[in-house]
C-alpha cells in the first residue's frame, strides 16, 4: 500500500515558486475502491456523482465500480480523447451531477477532466490500467480536428488506485505505462539543454520527483512483465509521481520531449506519410525514447560543434505544409508562431556543448533501452509498431513542431552535416 499526501507539495519550493497542488490524496492499495464512500467522505466530496466507464473497463475482471447515481459508458470502438469523446459525455451528463468520476486509463481520463473543467465541477481518479502518466495531469492530452494538443482540464481531487483491477488488466497496457516513464529519459534531458541554452525555469525538487518515478519504474519492470504484485504498485506509483510533478509544474514540461513529439506526430497521422498504427501512446513514446537518445548519442560526437553550426531559419507555412497537409498545417504554423529558438545563436550552442554532451553521455543508448524493451515484451522499434522505417527523416525533422518547446531535437535543426 502506498498513500501520498500530496497536499504537502503545495506552497513556497526552494526553486523560488510557489507550487500549486490539486489532488488531495493518492492512495495506491489492492481493494481501495471497496472503500469508495469512506475515501470520499474524507475528502468532503458531497452531492450527486457520474461515473464514466467505456465498455470494456465497465465489464473488467475484478472491478468494483463506485456507486454513483449516473454511469455513462462509452462505446470503446474509435474511442479517443477528441471532440467526439468530450461532447458524448456533455451530452449525457445530468446538469445536478456535482462529482465525476473516471474510471478506466488515459483516453477516459482526459476526456473527463476537460468535462469536468467544463462544467465547473470535480472529479476522482480511478486508474484501471498503468499505462499512462497523465492521471494527475491538470491539462487534458486531446487530438482536437486532427491537431495533437494540450487543453485546459482540471487535476482529480482524489486518485483511489487499485492494484488488483490494474495488475488484472491486459498486460500490454501496462508495459505501454513503463514505456512512458522511460520517455522521462529523454524528457529530462530536453529539459536541462533548455535551461543550459535559453536560462529556461527548471525546479530542482519537480525534476527529482521525475526522476524517482524513472527509477521506480526501470528497477521493476522486469518483473511487472511477470505480473508480479509489488512491481505493478511501483508502477503505479511511479506513473502518479511524474502525474503530481506535472502538476506542480503547471505543464508537461518535466515529463515531455522529444520522444512524446515523435509519438503525438505519428498520432496526427499527417497526410503524406503511412503512420497509422494501432500502438498506445507509451509504446509509441518508448520508441520515440529509443529513437531520440540513438540521435543524441551521435550528435555528441561531435567534441567541436561549431563548424557544424548555422543560424536557425524559422520554418515556413509551406515547409508545414510538405508534411503536414492542409488538414494539419494552420494548426501548426498557430503553435509555432512565436518559436521557441527565437534568439538562440550558434554562439550559445557552442558555449553549452560541452555541458551538453555530458549530460548526453548519463543517457541511456539506443541499444540499452531497445534491449530493455526487448527482454520485458514491450515494442522497441518503428516496425514493431508496424511502421515503414522509412519515414525516420521526416519524423525526426518535424516531429519537433508538434509542441513549441525547446529540446535537443528542434535545435539540432541548426546542426549541419551530423543530421
Amino acid at each position: 500500500m502506498i498513500s501520498i499526501d500530496s497536499k504537502k507539495l503545495s506552497g513556497p519550493c526552494r526553486c523560488g515558486h510557489n507550487h500549486k497542488m490539486f489532488t488531495r490524496l493518492v492512495r495506491i492499495e489492492s481493494g481501495c475502491l471497496q472503500r469508495f464512500d469512506e475515501w470520499m467522505n474524507q475528502a468532503g466530496l458531497t452531492g450527486k456523482r457520474a461515473a464514466v466507464y467505456d465498455e470494456n473497463t465497465y465489464a473488467a475482471k475484478g472491478l468494483r465500480r463506485p456507486a454513483a447515481q449516473q454511469e455513462i459508458v462509452l462505446p470503446p470502438k474509435n474511442l479517443h480523447a477528441n471532440e467526439r469523446a468530450t461532447g458524448m459525455v456533455l451530452a449525457q451528463l445530468e446538469e445536478d451531477v456535482k462529482v465525476l468520476i473516471a474510471v478506466g486509463s488515459g483516453t477516459i481520463h482526459d476526456t473527463i477532466r476537460y468535462c469536468a473543467k467544463e462544467r465547473g465541477i470535480p472529479f476522482i481518479s480511478c486508474p484501471t490500467a498503468a499505462s499512462v502518466d497523465g492521471f494527475c495531469s491538470t491539462v487534458s492530452a486531446m487530438t482536437w480536428e486532427g491537431f495533437k494538443k494540450t487543453m485546459p482540464g482540471v487535476a482529480p481531487v482524489m486518485v483511489l488506485a487499485d492494484t488488483e483491477v490494474i495488475r488484472q488488466a491486459p498486460l500490454h497496457l501496462a508495459l505501454s505505462g513503463v514505456g512512458d516513464i522511460l520517455g522521462k529519459y529523454t524528457a529530462l534531458l530536453d529539459w536541462n539543454i533548455a535551461h543550459l541554452l535559453t536560462d529556461e525555469f527548471i525546479c530542482p525538487v519537480i525534476e527529482d520527483m521525475t526522476r524517482q518515478a524513472v527509477v521506480a519504474v526501470h528497477d521493476s519492470c522486469h518483473q511487472v512483465a511477470k505480473h508480479d504484485p509489488e512491481a505493478f504498485e511501483r508502477l503505479t506509483y511511479g506513473l502518479l509521481l511524474s502525474g503530481l510533478a506535472m502538476q506542480m509544474m503547471g505543464n508537461s514540461r518535466p515529463a515531455s520531449g522529444a520522444e512524446h513529439h515523435i509519438s503525438h506526430f505519428i498520432e496526427m497521422e499527417p497526410e503524406s506519410l503511412p503512420l497509422h498504427t494501432m500502438a498506445l501512446h507509451g509504446e509509441k513514446v518508448g520508441v520515440g525514447t529509443a529513437i531520440a537518445a540513438g540521435v543524441y548519442h551521435k550528435l555528441a560526437e561531435a567534441e567541436d560543434i561549431r563548424p557544424l553550426l548555422h543560424a536557425c531559419v524559422p520554418a515556413s507555412d509551406a515547409f508545414f505544409s510538405q508534411i503536414f497537409g492542409v488538414r494539419l498545417q494552420p494548426s501548426v504554423s498557430k503553435e509555432n508562431q512565436d518559436d521557441c529558438m527565437t534568439g538562440l545563436s550558434p554562439e550559445k550552442v557552442t558555449e553549452c556543448w560541452p555541458a551538453i554532451r555530458k549530460l548526453i553521455q548519463e543517457l541511456p543508448t539506443q541499444e540499452e533501452l531497445e534491449k530493455l524493451f526487448r527482454e520485458i515484451g514491450a515494442k522497441s522499434t518503428l516496425e514493431e509498431l508496424n511502421l515503414d522505417p522509412s519515414v525516420l527523416p521526416q519524423l525526426l525533422d518535424y516531429s519537433p513542431f508538434v509542441r513549441n518547446r525547446l529540446t535537443l531535437m528542434r535545435v539540432r535543426r541548426m546542426i549541419g552535416s551530423m543530421r
